[in-house]
């Protein structure tokens, strides 16, 4: 007989203020290096009309593309979906849930930064996704 706890799949939600830069990097290296072990989900309190282009371009060199997702609102259905609520300098407006995991990633925006910048957010993300995994018990897979 197999229970909801053989089936579970662990889930995590980036947030940041504008849901156009760090958190969509979080989201996109957590799904790659996951290979869909991981439901993975992303919002921003103010979320911005498009992905900071940085970002897109910074992904793009390590071989991940991010150019189809959009900046989402953030909601508390998000929140209370999540195994992991991973916050990037959103403050006050990241809605807290007893019972959920969160942590909170200090990380520079790379909102306005040109690339050089934005390579070393881009790997410290990368790390602490690995990390990341490590605790939801996931291994990561060959990119």
């Amino acid at each position: 007989m197999t229970t909801d706890s053989d089936t579970h799949i662990p889930s995590a939600l980036f947030v940041c203020v504008h849901n156009a830069g760090r958190s969509q990097m979080a989201a996109g290296f957590l799904r790659a290096l996951s290979g869909g072990a991981v439901e993975v989900r992303s919002a921003g309190s103010v979320p911005a009309d498009q992905i900071n282009p940085i970002a897109v371009e910074a992904m793009l060199e390590v071989g991940i593309d991010i150019r189809s997702e959009q900046p989402k609102v953030l909601t508390p259905e998000a929140v209370q979906a999540s195994d992991a609520v991973v916050t990037m300098g959103c403050g006050d407006a990241c809605p807290y849930y007893p019972g959920k995991r969160y942590e909170d990633w200090k990380l520079d925006d790379p909102a306005g930064q040109g690339i050089e910048s934005v390579r070393p957010i881009r790997d410290d993300i990368r790390a602490r996704v690995l990390l990341l995994m490590g605790e939801l018990g996931v291994e990561p897979v060959a990119l």
